[in-house]
């Protein structure tokens, strides 16, 4: 079986750790997490307040997280990705999800030793080898030739797959998507200054962004059309502005697209589109709602797009 480690288990890390406990796609031999305190990762791993109590038990022993009839899962607690003797580990692929910018730099590094395979970054920065969203542009993956491969950023693995479809339907001209997004683990309970989680020790510029979490829906810019540009052909998508709003919500994002198209089509004929496109699809790109739900009947969804039609 596939060797993985982990680099990072904050919300990122720890749902790939579970998502995986499900699905066993690979074995977690390794992770790697600036927190000292390896029964307080331990902790985080068996509890958490919005997916629940895990069902198998979990014990450290001798700095060894052992989960429930899995293979020792070696634990340490290093500041830079490079310090981990990932080798000793024998890890295939490391998954950075620290979301620190130093990292993404020093994975280059430990590919061209040929320490590991590949290394995927849970979130996309420039200094990357590739960015790729499943649904949008897989196939222009060179697997001879990107090592440290981006799997970009929620926003835009939800609404890139979204513009690819109606691109093949009709040219798009201009729009504007306005993203509701979750709160994270860098904003504040309390008013204050908003710390960088990519570059430690950098405070945010956009001072709405230190205001409480608790009660407020703060306006921001978003990166996510300059995410989604990286993975479609960017003269289609230049035309599309984009803004956020932090809301005071944990988990599930949602986006309103507005387009304006070179060619007519009726909500029919896209809603076809979409829920043929369903019943074909090999990954969990979409999923077609016609319900009346709202945010937390997604909790644990794993299909990068749900596409309201009500």
């Amino acid at each position: 079986m596939i060797r993985i480690g982990i680099n990072g288990l904050g919300r990122i890390g720890r749902a790939i750790f579970r998502r995986n406990l499900e699905k066993n796609f690979f074995e977690v031999v390794a992770v790697n997490d600036i927190n000292p305190d390896t029964r307080n990762i331990a902790y985080t791993l068996q509890f958490d307040t919005l997916y629940g109590r895990l069902e198998k038990s979990v014990k450290v022993v001798n700095n060894i997280i052992q989960v429930e009839n899995l293979s020792p899962i070696h634990v340490s607690h290093e500041n830079n990705i490079s310090d981990v003797d990932w080798k000793k580990y024998k890890v295939d692929y490391i998954i950075d999800a620290s979301g620190v910018l130093a990292n993404v730099l020093e994975a280059k590094k430990i590919t061209s030793s040929n320490l590991v395979k590949k290394i995927f970054v849970t979130h996309s920065p420039e200094e990357v080898d590739f960015t790729m969203v499943i649904g949008a542009n897989e196939k222009e993956l060179d697997i001879q030739k990107h090592n440290v491969i981006s799997t970009s950023i929620c926003d835009a693995t939800a609404i890139a797959p979204v513009l690819k479809e109606v691109q093949s339907m009709s040219e798009i001209e201009s729009g504007y998507i306005t993203t509701l997004h979750p709160w994270l683990n860098y904003q504040n309970l309390m008013d204050g200054p908003s710390s960088s989680w990519s570059v430690p020790g950098e405070i945010y510029h956009h001072y709405a962004l230190g205001r409480s979490v608790d009660g407020n829906m703060i306006p921001k810019p978003t990166t996510a059309m300059q995410a989604t540009s990286k993975v479609l052909n960017p003269g289609s998508v230049n035309n599309i502005g984009s803004f956020s709003y932090r809301t005071p919500t944990a988990i599930v994002g949602s986006a309103d697209i507005t387009l304006s198209l070179k060619s007519k089509i009726d909500k029919q004929k896209l809603t076809n589109h979409f829920v043929n496109f369903e019943k074909k699809q090999r990954n969990h790109i979409f999923q077609n709602n016609f319900e009346p739900l709202v945010s937390l009947d997604f909790l644990k969804s794993d299909y990068s797009a749900v596409i309201d039609h009500r």
